[in-house]
């Protein structure tokens, strides 16, 4: 592993932080501190800055910055690697030599995807670009796999995935995910703590919401039950 200390930074684009991305957040936090990494979330909205989401995650080892990257690493854009979708040239162990600071547009987790189109904030700045493959991750996938190829040195292609994975909600009900992730030793797709929990609660959520109005095509108080 090169004997270098590497910046993982993801410029906050929006303007709170919702559950997925606080977990999201806390995952690339705990993950990069394990490695002796640097893990920065920017550009976060002075109002945010005060928050007990934010708090929680500078406790866990990340850091807050109202500032964009631009601002504060002036000094090294020729440093700073940005994961973009349109990046002609995919990221290389290589690239280890080349980069200190690999910084991330905050919504590689979109579905459908907007990474292309919010990335280009970040692309318009003139950083030099490089791509993960062609598969939509999420946030904290990308920061893991971006890890794995600088760190461990290992190629985008020797490392596995699995794509789009199906997860069983209860025995009724499964709902597959738009996603590439990495897989554990089992191949189960490395997701952070919590998350599957957040996703059962969210369908539960949309299927309670889910009623129809109170006449359609003559049937009154039509609505549908879980089976």
């Amino acid at each position: 592993m090169p004997n270098l200390t590497y910046t993982f930074v993801v410029e906050h684009l929006d303007p709170e932080v919702g559950p997925w991305s606080a977990l999201e957040y806390k995952t690339i936090a705990k993950e990069s501190k394990q490695q002796n990494c640097r893990f920065i979330l920017s550009s976060v909205p002075p109002s945010l800055l005060e928050t007990q989401d934010l708090k929680h995650l500078q406790s866990v080892g990340a850091e807050a910055r109202s500032d964009s990257v631009e601002a504060y690493f002036a000094s090294k854009k020729e440093k700073i690697c940005l994961l973009d979708p349109a990046a002609e040239q995919e990221l290389d162990p290589s690239d280890a030599a080349v980069f200190d600071v690999f910084l991330f547009g905050g919504i590689l987790g979109d579905d459908p995807p907007r990474a292309l189109d919010r990335t280009s904030e970040l692309r318009k700045k003139g950083f030099t670009g490089r791509r993960l493959g062609p598969k939509q991750m999420t946030t904290d996938t990308a920061v893991r796999v971006t890890r794995i190829v600088i760190l461990d040195q290992i190629p985008l292609a020797k490392i596995p995935y699995t794509d789009f994975p199906e997860l069983k909600l209860d025995e009724h009900e499964s709902t597959e995910m738009p996603f590439r992730y990495v897989a554990d030793q089992s191949g189960k797709p490395i997701m952070p703590e919590g998350m599957i929990e957040l996703i059962k609660a969210d369908a539960d959520k949309a299927f309670d919401d889910l009623e129809l109005v109170d006449e359609v095509d003559g049937l009154e108080n039509l609505k549908v039950d879980r089976p």
